[in-house]
């Protein structure tokens, strides 16, 4: 290291505090980085690679690679997108101050779940860092938007502490995670953080001592909070961590979050990762798109505020019917009041993201476009109240009541120009008028020339003299004239030069009016800083007004929105209540519906109870849609109890605590578990924490297996679903085993729903209504020929289910004679005692243990 420039001594110093990120070190207009970090810069972000020490050997020359600062974010978003953490590295000091090597030092470091910056987010959705602590018979879990001051935690006590944070963590699938190492070791905890949510996961139990996690959870949100969770350890260990974790990333103080929300039980519906996939409430299953998904369709919202709450609130339904109901009298007002959702719609418009721009600020990383923004927010606030003024539902009579935020306008129109610049190192941010200082040295910038000529007319009045005033690099400005005048010249002329025709003086005049010329842009950009600076810190004072202010308008965007979508879908109002009743009259898949711009969707009614009607049995063919209705019921419940209007003529819905839903299946290569297994781990689970309030979702169980095994588990698991003393859930179980129709007269609570169809000749018609009663058939060879399978297939398939239905069909394949073929012929190597006990084997009563082992031993046969 001694060899190295002093540069890079710093350089290499600072790089050694943070090996694991890639380092962004201030040179000028530029970010360099060096060595490692430069060699993988280069290959990431496509940079050109050059070196430093040019007259050294090419192997001991340093790699160097650099971005723009003015134009770093891009870079930055890149390398977060591809996994790196990266450091930014700042000149401490001006460099006309220094003396010697200018002082450099991190002055914050940028991760996936503390990015600030507006080019780096996505407006509509939140972008969380969390903790995730656990210890022996608990867990706890935290997540922090810091861009807009959200902070939240939850804690969960006994064995299944694990499977609530894990839900937690896919309700707001953070980009970054800090896990401590107990956390660690639960497999599902990281398979869910890396795989499927696909975020930046970090093991270690650092920023979790217990000593200064306390310390940091008490010194920021106060001595009551920190009394009123002081039982709560894990909370106390995960909301500390991550305000430790945010202090070393930030560099500055975290005034911006100040307040705590802590997750209670009994507040939201609980969804796990499948329910949320499978009714794809934010996202499709195949694309990841927003476009085709639940919130696809709600989304009106004309403000990133409004657009993140109400991604929020579906992600969160609720469980109280009185705030249910309250947020649905007013999207019912909203509705109804089809001007007053029109002016207030068109008066968001004008609202920018009030929440990530007071962020910006409180942090020091906004800019004066920043406070101008939020000005010209508030100044559509008077007429949004104006506008709630006559509003009747008590939300809306609440959000009347909202800040203006008259005295931040002011302030801000009075400092801040219309149109301040994107630097606020380089002026022309400050209002005209408002500082005489700064008008002046702006004056005095923009009219120099005319400030020396003053000088130079007054000079030649009071002497009497041919002069003029002149200006080179050694001297600056200086008045010249004739030696034969220089003879009688005022007092306060002093000589500064002798030429040959003439001499040059200076006045203490010209030297000043030198000083202001000269240094007139640079204090004016300090001056000018200075005021920004000022008035960003009385903005930053009143940032929790402005908060709750933004929190307001996100609330009366987001119940705009809903019933804009209401008014244009023709929604109803669901009646919510404490009953165990879902009944849905004419209802109708939402997304579905949205999708179809050329047919009508088919209506369908759902009824599910308690009592009589528990589990309904659903059957018919495949593409009739079986999953559609059963999707469609799901999202009408959760609709509702987000606070939304419906897609039914009516509907009724008692309190849902939790949907499961299991439908379809793939393999899990990865951890090795077939289809079957991947189906009945699911149903495992849905078992295990299914109450009798919750809704299930069951698509084809058992199929994955023989028919009787399948059929024996499908069976199972109807009569546990449908039994009070053991679950007794309202549950939709779609099946293909016509058998266990049956079950209608058998269990009580149990009803067939079968989705009807019309034949005519070889072919099908879905007709998509569903109604009371078991299926006939499945109509299979039928939809296969809808597929497109070849007609050659479909014949031999009908002669076959002919045969089957009949009774005449044999049981075992006839070994016919030997075909050259090319492959190998089954017939051709079997001896005539291993086709008998083929034939004689009935292939349906066949596990597949048994088969397994009945293959083993014909192998072990056909070799002796």
């Amino acid at each position: 290291m001694a060899d190295n420039t002093p540069m890079m001594q710093q350089y290499l110093k600072i790089k050694q505090e943070l090996p694991d990120c890639i380092l962004f070190f201030r040179l000028g207009d530029f970010y360099e980085m060096f060595n490692e970090d430069a060699l993988t810069a280069s290959k990431e972000l496509e940079l050109t690679l050059t070196t430093r020490d040019r007259g050294k050997p090419e192997a001991e020359r340093t790699p160097m690679c650099g971005v723009p600062y003015h134009s770093y974010e891009s870079y930055v978003a890149r390398l977060l997108a591809k996994g790196y953490k990266v450091a930014i590295c700042e000149q401490t000091e001006d460099p006309a101050l220094a003396k010697g090597l200018v002082s450099r030092d991190i002055v914050r470091i940028i991760t996936p779940g503390t990015v600030i910056e507006q080019s780096m987010l996505e407006e509509g959705r939140q972008n969380y860092v969390c903790t995730v602590f656990a210890e022996a018979g608990g867990a706890a879990v935290c997540f922090a938007d810091i861009s807009t001051g959200e902070f939240l935690a939850a804690e969960f006590t006994g064995p299944d502490a694990m499977g609530h944070v894990l839900n937690e963590l896919v309700r707001y699938s953070p980009a970054e995670a800090i896990i401590n190492m107990q956390a660690a070791e639960n497999k599902e905890i990281r398979q869910l953080l890396t795989k499927r949510i696909k975020c930046l996961c970090q093991t270690g139990d650092g920023v979790f001592e217990p000593v200064g996690a306390a310390e940091q959870f008490r010194s920021h949100f106060g001595e009551d909070a920190y009394a009123k969770n002081e039982d709560k350890k894990n909370l106390i260990a995960a909301a500390g961590g991550l305000l430790s974790y945010l202090h070393d990333t930030q560099k500055t103080g975290l005034a911006h979050i100040d307040t705590l929300t802590l997750y209670t039980s009994g507040r939201f519906m609980e969804l796990d990762y499948q329910t949320r996939r499978n009714l794809e409430l934010t996202e499709t299953i195949r694309s990841k798109d927003k476009r085709g998904s639940l919130l696809w369709v709600l989304d009106k919202t004309r403000t990133a505020m409004g657009g993140r709450l109400l991604r929020s609130w579906i992600e969160k339904p609720l469980l109280s019917t009185n705030v249910i109901n309250r947020r649905l009298n007013a999207v019912a007002e909203l509705v109804s009041n089809t001007i007053m959702r029109g002016e207030l719609r068109e008066g968001l418009k004008a609202i920018d993201d009030m929440e990530r721009l007071i962020g910006r600020v409180v942090y020091g990383s906004g800019n004066a476009r920043d406070l101008a923004a939020l000005a010209g927010s508030a100044e559509a606030l008077p007429g949004i109240k104006k506008l709630l003024a006559g509003a009747k539902s008590d939300m809306l009579v609440e959000l009347a009541d909202m800040d203006e935020l008259a005295d931040m306008v002011a302030l801000v129109r009075d400092v801040i120009c219309a149109d301040p610049p994107f630097s606020v190192r380089e002026g022309g941010m400050i209002r005209k008028g408002y500082d005489p200082e700064i008008d002046r040295l702006h004056e005095l910038a923009e009219n120099a020339k005319g400030a020396v000529a003053a000088i130079e007319a007054s000079e030649k009045e009071r002497t009497g003299k041919k002069l003029r005033i002149g200006y080179n690099k050694v001297f600056g400005y200086y008045i010249e004239m004739p030696r034969s005048q220089s003879e009688d010249v005022p007092e306060d002329y002093i000589r500064k030069q002798t030429l040959v025709n003439c001499e040059r003086f200076i006045t203490q005049e010209l030297k000043e009016l030198e000083t202001q010329l000269l240094t007139a842009r640079d204090r004016v950009t300090d001056l000018e800083y200075r005021l920004f600076f000022d008035t960003a810190q009385k903005v930053t004072s009143i940032a929790p007004a402005i908060r709750s202010t933004a929190a307001d308008i996100a609330t009366l965007d987001a119940l705009c929105s809903l019933a804009e979508t209401a008014a244009k879908n023709n929604y109803c109002k669901p009646e919510v209540d404490v009953s165990d009743i879902i009944d849905i009259k004419d209802g109708r898949h939402p997304v579905v519906e949205a999708a179809q711009s050329t047919t009508l969707f088919v209506p369908n009614d759902a009824y599910l109870d308690g009592e009589n009607c528990r589990v309904t049995i659903i059957t018919g063919p495949n593409m009739a849609g079986k999953s559609t209705y059963m999707r469609q019921t799901a999202l009408i419940v959760l609709m509702a109890q987000i606070g939304s209007f419906v897609p039914a003529r009516s509907a009724r819905i008692g309190i849902t605590d939790r949907i499961f839903t299991r439908i379809g299946a793939s393999d899990d290569l990865s951890s090795g578990q077939s289809t079957f297994m991947v189906e009945m781990s699911e149903v495992a689970e849905i078992l295990k924490h299914a109450t009798r309030r919750s809704l299930l979702i069951l698509d084809e169980i058992g199929r994955g297996t023989s028919t009787f095994d399948g059929m024996a588990i499908a069976r199972a698991v109807l009569e546990y679903c449908a039994e009070p003393r053991k679950l007794g859930a309202r549950t939709m179980f779609a099946t293909h085993y016509h058998e266990l129709t049956a079950l209608e007269n058998e269990i009580s609570g149990v009803r067939n729903m079968n989705t009807s169809v019309k034949k005519r000749g070889d072919d099908v018609i879905f007709l998509r209504k569903i109604v009371p009663g078991g299926a006939d058939r499945s109509y299979g060879v039928e939809v296969a020929k809808l597929a497109g399978v070849p007609e050659s297939v479909i014949k031999r398939s009908k002669t076959i289910l002919s045969e089957l239905e009949s009774g005449t069909a044999q049981t075992a394949p006839v070994i016919s004679a030997p075909i050259d073929d090319g492959q190998i012929s089954f017939g051709s190597i079997s001896e005539n005692r291993i086709s008998e006990r083929l034939q004689a084997i009935d292939l349906n009563t066949l596990t597949p243990i048994e088969a397994m082992n009945l293959l083993f031993e014909l192998k072990k046969e056909l070799q002796q």
